[in-house]
Formats: C-alpha cells, sequence, structure tokens
C-alpha cells in the first residue's frame, strides 16, 4: 500500500477529465448529423455504446495511475 501521494493521481484525474470532454464535445458535434434521421430506438442504442466505450481503457489507465505501469 502507498503511503505517499504520487504526480499520477491528479495528473491523471485531469487527463481523464480533459479526455472524457473532448470525446463528449466529438459525440456531440459528429454524431448527431450522422444518426439524426435513424429511428429514435437506433439512436438509443448508439449513444448507449458510445457512452460505455469510453470504459474500455480506464482499467489500465487506472492501473497507471495507482502502479506507474499500464501492464501491472
Amino acid at each position: 500500500m502507498r503511503t505517499e501521494p504520487t504526480w499520477r493521481i491528479p495528473v491523471g484525474l485531469l487527463g481523464l477529465l480533459l479526455a472524457l470532454a473532448i470525446y463528449g464535445i466529438v459525440l456531440a458535434r459528429y454524431l448527431p448529423g450522422l444518426i439524426g434521421n435513424w429511428p429514435t430506438l437506433a439512436q438509443t442504442v448508439v449513444y448507449v455504446f458510445f457512452g460505455l466505450v469510453w470504459l474500455l481503457p480506464l482499467g489500465r489507465f487506472l492501473k497507471w495511475m495507482e502502479t506507474g505501469s499500464f501492464r501491472r
């Protein structure tokens, strides 16, 4: 267990917030133009998919914040 704070946690948190903001802005800017005419249920599926896809790299990113390594 770590007893001293590291620089990776605040930098990682700020990086995560910045990345999520950019991801959200890009989706909000381009996705409605691509799927705006689709049925509501199909749009819902696409938005749920993109709302969950950002979670895929989150585990490795959180490991890096804690350990300094992306692998273990």
